[in-house]
């Protein structure tokens, strides 16, 4: 993904639309690469545009919203903190056969922000990124298919399997 759609798709996350002329440079060679990137991120699904009788507006899509939240977890200052807070994140995802991209999305983002797949739809990790996987949720409308779970206590058998997973 370009740069200029990279800026283009933080931008129309901060609200819920944009107008394209917003979007667009002064100068007319990073206008046309705007213009352009703006063509690319509507053609793969990542925004929309509405037009009025005055002006034309972009809008993030959910799919475009995934593609941002990856590019957060790929950031090389998006480390995983190398101290643990003692806290287990655990995400059940339990999307239908409907919804399968979506599932295949989520299940690379919850690889990326490295949590591990215990039991099919059963994901756990160290690192705390329940507030991506709280927005992602509330974004994506995925109020009873995906549950967070924030905890000290597992059973003593479990934590010998999640420290041999994680190396803790």
């Amino acid at each position: 993904m370009s740069s200029h759609s990279k800026k283009i798709l933080k931008k129309l996350a901060e609200r819920p639309a944009v107008s394209v002329e917003e979007l667009k440079d002064e100068d007319a060679k990073t206008s046309y690469a705007l213009a352009r990137a703006l063509k690319n991120l509507v053609e793969g699904g990542y925004a929309e545009i509405h037009k009025s009788e005055r002006h034309n507006y972009a809008k993030i899509t959910a799919h475009g919203k995934t593609r941002l939240n990856a590019m957060t977890l790929e950031r090389k200052d998006a480390l995983v903190p190398q101290t643990w807070d003692g806290f287990w994140r655990i995400i059940l995802l339990d999307l239908p056969e409907s919804r399968k991209s979506e599932r295949e999305s989520l299940r690379y983002l919850l690889k990326k922000a490295n949590f591990v797949c215990l039991k099919n739809s059963a994901w756990i990790s160290p690192y705390p990124f329940e507030h991506l996987f709280m927005n992602i949720k509330k974004d994506l409308g995925l109020s009873t298919e995906m549950m967070i779970i924030v905890t000290q206590f597992i059973d003593d058998e479990t934590k010998k399997v999640l420290f041999e997973a994680f190396g803790k």
